[in-house]
């Protein structure tokens, strides 16, 4: 175990975009604070040009705000993920192996805005150390740099340093401010990540800098989702780490939550679906996904790569679980036909197995899982990888339900 592990570990949480200083500190922000607001909320609802737009006008209605410079930098990141299509809970959950990011012709946008963010945070920190806004937007910035390192092939040593740095920042601006409940999207994050991980890791990670510690990481997240200024990218974190610690009724309602507050980012209603599969709720998820498919049929904007079958094995899940094999069937080979990414065509195969199976035709079952046992050591994916070959191995039963 050495540092490139623990980088691995450590700057997914810097994707987190953290958009916005504690409520109380609303009152000191620049003429561009609310044209800002309006970029992330644009960004939330899957609305990229929109909220480009207005990060750009942000920028010219104060180009000394660091904030402004950050939101250009985070959107942009924010939309490249999206076109890459690992933004769900089931990566999140791991096993899936994603294609790096690529920010192509924005790269020289992203870095000159991410830079004038940092340099400005930096100055304004050395001109008044007691500026917690400052020390917040520049442990924002780092986090969002380390992301982009990354991204790069061998990558994570660059990006372990500013995930530290990050960290440290955003840890001090606690410290200093207990309140400023912002900090805690990163800083409980990183804890998080910390505390999952076995004796060795922790061990590095603490000699590294890290502190891991599960109980603190969640009441950090917590108060940060009820910070108006940063629920969204907390309680988005809180579901991902709900469903990782199975607290699926808590997940679920997290997505409801999250589904009042963005009605136009339609993977929010696609989550809801999914957290309630494993929640036990198929019922529900049928109704959240069929709603969700209805919608997608009209929606003009981008998709993420393979979207339509992803929509429609999660409710092939659901009826499979309800006991609707017929439409569970239909759907899964409407899923297959709809040009779906490697992974999710493995974990369809799975699920047309477990029908076959629950149908009494196990040469046809035995034919599904070995489709899904290539797809998924091709793609690669570890979870579907195992289901296959639980399904090669024996029958499935009603014993319990795919998720």
């Amino acid at each position: 175990m050495g540092l490139k592990h623990l980088g691995g570990i450590l700057v997914a949480a810097a994707v987190l975009s953290a958009p916005a200083r504690a409520q109380r500190f609303v009152a000191q922000e620049s003429p561009s604070g609310k044209t800002v607001e309006a970029a992330f909320a644009s960004a939330y609802n899957l609305d990229f040009d929109e909220a480009l737009a207005s990060s750009r006008r942000a920028i010219a209605a104060d180009p000394s705000s660091a904030r402004a410079h950050r939101s250009l930098a985070a959107i942009l990141w924010m939309q490249h993920t999206f076109e890459r299509g690992a933004i769900t809970v089931d990566h999140a959950l791991g096993g899936i192996s994603v294609p790096a990011v690529t920010l192509g012709n924005d790269a020289d946008e992203f870095l000159g805005a991410l830079d004038e963010a940092t340099r400005l945070a930096e100055r304004a920190v050395k001109r008044d150390g007691n500026d917690i806004g400052a020390r917040f937007e520049s442990g924002a910035a780092y986090g969002l740099r380390a992301s982009y390192r990354a991204s790069f092939p061998d990558g994570y040593t660059g990006a372990f340093r500013y995930a530290r740095r990050a960290f440290e920042t955003q840890s001090d601006v606690l410290a200093r401010d207990p309140d400023f409940a912002a900090a805690g999207l990163i800083a409980g994050y990183y804890r998080y990540q910390i505390a999952s991980q076995n004796a060795a890791v922790r061990f590095f990670a603490f000699f590294a800098g890290f502190v891991g510690d599960k109980e603190k990481a969640m009441a950090l997240l917590e108060a940060a989702s009820h910070d108006p200024l940063t629920r969204v990218d907390a309680k988005t974190t809180l579901l991902q780490i709900y469903s990782r610690e199975g607290r699926y009724n808590e997940a679920l309602r997290i997505t409801r939550e999250l589904g009042i507050e963005l009605p136009r980012n339609r993977l929010i209603q696609y989550e809801q679906g999914a957290a309630a599969i494993r929640a036990g709720r198929s019922d529900d998820a049928d109704v959240a996904l069929s709603e969700g498919l209805a919608a997608l049929e009209g929606d003009t904007r981008p998709k993420i790569p393979g979207e339509r079958a992803l929509w429609l094995y999660k409710r092939g899940l659901a009826r499979l679980n309800l006991g609707r094999l017929n439409e569970a069937a239909d759907d899964l080979r409407v899923a297959l036909a709809s040009q779906p990414l490697g992974w999710t065509a493995g974990r369809i195969h799975v699920a047309l197995g477990r029908i076959a199976d629950l149908s009494g035709n196990r040469a046809q079952a035995i034919g599904e899982y070995s489709q899904a046992k290539a797809a998924c050591q091709a793609s690669p994916d570890a979870h579907c990888r195992d289901e296959a070959r639980a399904g090669l191995r024996q029958p499935f039963t009603r014993g319990s339900a795919p998720d």
